[in-house]
């Protein structure tokens, strides 16, 4: 558990499909004494995209043309000026956003065999649902210290590294570009790489009353993790849907301008009507069990599809068995 986190641990039995007894390790975020720091906190965490939504309008709206390009231009330098992803002040910030995020909603992670994971090994993570934003992998990070893995980066959208102010906030809390040659190279350096499989398109699927993983044609994270001889883990996280009101517009054409802004456009809002601060709904994150793979570099296209569906039932399975235990009983999940 890393210094100053306020968590506290504890074990669960629960009832496997077996019929016998079995103990899950719950991680759970302390609620905040002070709700200053959680709000500050979560408003440097997710804010930056109102921040610039909203500069970008009173300059268009507001300001005269020399000062509106001027605001542009600097917009522009905060989306290319490198970010030292190791910055000092940057990683103490995360811990700050890390530490105070879980106890504001609060978020509790599950694991169910927390002695499978072995610190010396990298594992890829498949976190389902995206929702409006994948908020709960919080509970995964490295900064958070729930899980005993060193090294762990979540992978994001390329759209997020072009956005200011953003990019250097998650970057500082464990983000990183989801490409294939990042993903590969994360892997063969030893990190542990979570992953939204449904990607920018799951949110333009999403449905209210039930949760969507877009999972039957992504099949890309698999082949990488057998290329790389890592386990798959299946993670869902309950009440994550719920975090924020959301709209957004039907139609093949919404979902082509998504694919070719590799970002999905949704009208999104929490507490206090257009404000970035979530809904305090509880955040259940279940960490499943490894999925182990045999290493090939060149995997046959059946191969790749009987690990796929190995995790989706996984997935599925893990689904089914804790939505009960933390309030989802007729909750239902749909895998398009």
């Amino acid at each position: 558990m890393k210094k100053g986190m306020e968590t506290e641990e504890r074990k669960e039995e629960w009832g496997s499909s077996s019929g016998v007894g079995e103990t899950l390790t719950v991680f759970q975020g302390r609620q905040n004494a002070s709700p200053i720091h959680s709000i500050a906190a979560l408003t440097l965490w997710l804010g930056a995209i109102h921040f610039v939504v909203a500069l970008v309008l009173t300059a268009l709206l507001f300001l005269p043309l020399s000062l509106a390009l001027t605001v542009f231009g600097l917009l522009l330098v905060f989306m290319v000026i490198p970010i030292d992803e190791k910055s000092k002040y940057g990683r103490k910030l995360s811990r700050y956003i890390c530490k105070h995020a879980c106890g504001y909603f609060p978020v509790t992670l599950y694991v169910e065999d927390i002695k499978a994971f072995d610190p010396n090994r990298a594992y890829v993570f498949g976190y389902e649902p995206h929702s409006v934003l994948p908020i709960g992998v919080v509970a995964l990070a490295d900064l958070t210290g729930f899980l005993p893995l060193p090294k762990i980066k979540v992978l994001a959208s390329n759209a997020v590294f072009y956005t200011p102010f953003l990019r250097h906030i998650w970057t500082w809390l464990g983000l990183s570009p989801a490409t294939k040659k990042n993903f590969t190279s994360l892997l063969a350096s030893g990190y542990s790489c979570i992953i939204v499989p449904g990607g920018v398109q799951e949110p333009c699927l999403m449905e209210h009353g039930c949760e969507v993983a877009f999972l039957k044609s992504r099949k890309g994270f698999v082949r990488i993790a057998i290329e790389m001889g890592r386990p798959l883990v299946p993670v869902f996280c309950f009440g994550q849907s719920h975090i924020y009101k959301w709209w957004r517009p039907g139609g093949n054409l919404y979902l082509q301008f998504s694919r070719a802004l590799k970002f999905t456009p949704i009208f999104f809002w929490g507490i206090f009507g257009v404000s970035p601060l979530p809904y305090r709904q509880p955040m259940h994150v279940v960490v499943g069990r490894p999925i182990e793979v045999k290493k090939n570099l060149h995997p046959t296209v059946e191969e790749v599809i009987e690990v796929h569906g190995q995790f989706v039932e996984a997935l599925s399975d893990l689904f089914e068995k804790h939505k009960a235990r933390v309030g989802y009983a007729d909750l239902q999940l749909k895998i398009l």
